[in-house]
């Protein structure tokens, strides 16, 4: 009898998600908006849920979604009524917009998620970790439309199968639905989204019946040319640099994809963000080049999700150490070559690149070398994930460096449980290093939780990011997670715990109690404040350190705001001395128009001295303006200015220096595009003026040949 109630509970269980069949039709429906006769044909959905600003109420307005397919192509309608705020279109602000997201492996941990604003703007990209992590530097060809009516707006979406992988033969897509209400901050989603878990992969709905005719090879040709004029103002030295590469995605099958690239120039429109890092540790720079970025989630390995600083993994392939930047100019890369395959149980990768010699004025900087990178994961316990990746770089039998790692991530529900190992080589010196880390809920207690141990030999400068040698870290924070159903915060977690950190050189453990307050508010807006003091033993010295930690983010009055502040006393790596500082940044984006967007970016560092007097100030403040012409074409116009303010005198205030540039940008079809940039950058001199350095003129054109 316990059996049978067993079975028909998991019975009920497998039944009670929410499903859609996806039907076919001869007839495709033009992509232009309007939700026209063929559309009546397809099964629809409607019932959706309230996910903030109040969990599992009923939406404030009705949506259906439509689902069709032919022979080459998955078909969305979105049909949003607006019976009390007519939709905003705006890509200057907070807007209208809704996302389509599918799981074409029934992984339950990965999947794609298709973003259309009712602006007619289109994001796209990767989800990872069930969810728990998104990745928008992956770029498809889809296709979507866009109709604004007085009393509700319709989007239209048409995904092609060759644009996206998935498992043949597999007929349910997991598949989730989103609608953004602006005018008041109201996110609805077809399947339930607890407040406290967020939208995770293993609990969407299915779309049944799914079935791509598509058969044959597929490819992506991606030619890309480059014309860069630089002048060195100092010397009067010009140097013009045309250049061409090529890119090749072919899909072997839809689960298997082979990348390569020829010699590419992968000089970037956009610079690296300026950080004044006064940390012993070295800033983590996200990828942006396109070769390194398909595929890219096969060979990370698993995390928490963003804006979780407890945990740290082991990355022991970062590919921004292939062609890395080296004296403002990068090291030239001949020829790479990656092969991938996702699969609903299994994502395999293998990757290999190879660099010249890098020379400056007849020295050899930077020899030529090999880079290869291997990688095999396996799905397991439903959502679950168990792999090993191989990482490697070679430039002769006395100058190499490889590393090998096992990882392994336990999910369920809100909880998550990492453990992860590594050992490594570098020319004849081995080390290896450990991490582990759990996230969860039990009852209304949240718990975050790590613990690393790296080896001081363990060495993976050439082909990962993991600079922290040496270093033993515990760390514990605990307390309740509170959701309030009105009022105007929306949930807040409050935890207490500690941090224990053993540095590299030093045989004590420094201890850091912590104290965490992070309310949400009923309108998104998030913050977080940390209290940390405690013995702290670094660099042959021991202190009380005390610092304070400040975020806010959101929408304010419908346009975005990020504040984050610290102030501390604690040991400055730049200057090599214990005092106070303090950093603040700041982000906010205004509009004066819906096609016209003014903002700034700012930072503000201050340090003491060791008699607690302020030493410098240095500001940064970046104002810039965007020009929408149309979704697809804009036109950004910046200026960078970076000032000094010895003992924080505002009269003795100095520009140390200024960089001013625009970039215009026009996607003329999908994942093909056109820049035009141009870079003017000044320094202070030894007289206190600012002199031209150099200047960048760039034209970079992308074009994707895509059968």
């Amino acid at each position: 009898m316990r059996m049978l109630l067993l079975i028909l509970l998991t019975a009920v269980t497998i039944t009670s998600a929410k499903t859609v069949n996806v039907r076919f039709t001869e007839n495709a429906p033009r992509i232009d908006g309007v939700i026209e006769d063929a559309w009546q044909q397809a099964d629809s959905v409607y019932k959706f849920v309230q996910h903030v600003p109040y969990e599992k109420a009923a939406p404030t307005e009705k949506t259906v979604v439509y689902v069709l397919q032919d022979a080459a192509n998955i078909y969305f309608a979105f049909k949003c009524y607006a019976q009390n705020h007519r939709p905003i279109a705006s890509p200057t602000g907070d807007e209208d917009y809704v996302i389509v997201k599918v799981d074409p492996f029934g992984s339950k941990t990965a999947g794609y998620y298709f973003w259309v604003f009712a602006s007619e703007q289109m994001w796209d990209g990767w989800l990872h970790d069930d969810g728990r992590t998104n990745d928008d530097s992956w770029e498809g060809v889809w296709y979507s439309g866009v109709k604004l009516y007085q009393d509700r707006y319709e989007v239209e979406i048409k995904i092609p199968y060759k644009s996206i992988r998935y498992k043949r033969g597999l007929d349910e897509w997991g598949v989730q639905f989103k609608r953004h209400i602006p005018f008041i901050a109201e996110d609805d989603f077809w399947t339930e989204v607890l407040q406290a878990e967020g939208d995770l992969i293993s609990k969407w709905g299915l779309l049944t019946n799914v079935e791509p005719h598509v058969v044959g090879y597929h490819f992506e040709l991606y030619p890309e040319g480059y014309v860069r004029y630089d002048r060195d103002v100092l010397s009067d030295a010009t140097d013009f640099k045309p250049s061409l590469s090529l890119n090749l995605k072919w899909d072997l099958t839809s689960q298997t994809t082979l990348n390569s690239t020829f010699y590419p120039d992968f000089a970037h429109i956009e610079s690296d963000p300026f950080t004044l890092n006064l940390d012993r540790y070295p800033v983590y720079l996200q990828e942006r080049r396109p070769f390194f970025l398909e595929g890219a989630d096969i060979f990370r390995m698993s995390d928490f999700g963003p804006g979780r600083g407890f945990f740290q993994p082991l990355n022991i392939f970062y590919s921004r150490r292939i062609g890395k930047s080296t004296d403002g100019d990068a090291v030239p890369i001949g020829a790479g070559l990656k092969l991938t395959n996702k699969s609903a149980h299994w994502n395999v990768g293998a990757l290999a690149v190879r660099t010249a010699d890098y020379s400056d004025n007849g020295t050899l900087i930077e020899p030529a070398k090999w880079f290869g990178a291997i990688r095999v994961k396996h799905r397991m316990l439903d959502n679950s994930d168990l792999g090993i990746l191989f990482s490697g770089a070679m430039a002769n039998s006395d100058d190499y460096s490889y590393a090998a790692g096992l990882d392994g991530v336990y999910r369920s529900g809100a909880n998550q449980f990492i453990l992860q190992g590594a050992v490594s080589e570098r020319n004849g010196r081995k080390g290896w290093a450990f991490a582990s880390g759990y996230m969860g809920d039990v009852g209304i207690l949240r718990t975050m939780a790590s613990a690393e141990a790296v080896h001081d030999s363990f060495d993976v400068a050439d082909i990962g990011f993991v600079p922290w040698s040496g270093r033993d870290k515990l760390t514990l924070y605990t307390g309740p997670y509170l959701q309030f159903n009105k009022g105007f915060v929306r949930t807040m977690h409050i935890a207490g715990g500690i941090k224990a950190v053993r540095e590299a050189g030093n045989s004590e453990w420094s201890k850091l109690g912590v104290l965490i307050f992070s309310p949400i508010f009923r309108n998104n807006i998030s913050t977080t404040l940390q209290f940390l003091a405690g013995p702290y033993y670094e660099a042959d010295t021991n202190y009380l350190r005390k610092e304070i930690l400040l975020s806010m983010s959101g929408n304010v009055f419908g346009y975005w705001l990020q504040i984050n502040s610290s102030f501390g006393y604690m040991h400055n790596y730049y200057q090599n001395f214990l005092a106070y500082r303090s950093s603040t940044s700041l982000f906010y984006s205004y509009a004066f128009t819906p096609l016209i967007n003014p903002g700034i970016s700012a930072n503000l560092w201050v340090e003491w001295d060791t008699l607690n007097a302020v030493a410098t100030v240095t500001p940064r403040f970046r104002p810039y303006i965007t020009f929408f012409f149309n979704s697809d074409l804009r036109l950004e116009v910046f200026n960078e200015m970076i000032f000094e303010m010895p003992r924080g005198d505002v009269d003795d205030a100095t520009q140390t220096s200024n960089r001013f540039g625009f970039l215009f940008s026009w996607r003329f079809r999908p994942k093909s595009w056109l820049y035009v940039a141009l870079n003017d950058y000044r320094e202070q001199d030894d007289l206190g003026s600012l002199e031209p350095q150099y200047q960048i003129s760039a034209v970079k054109a992308k074009y994707l040949l895509y059968f």
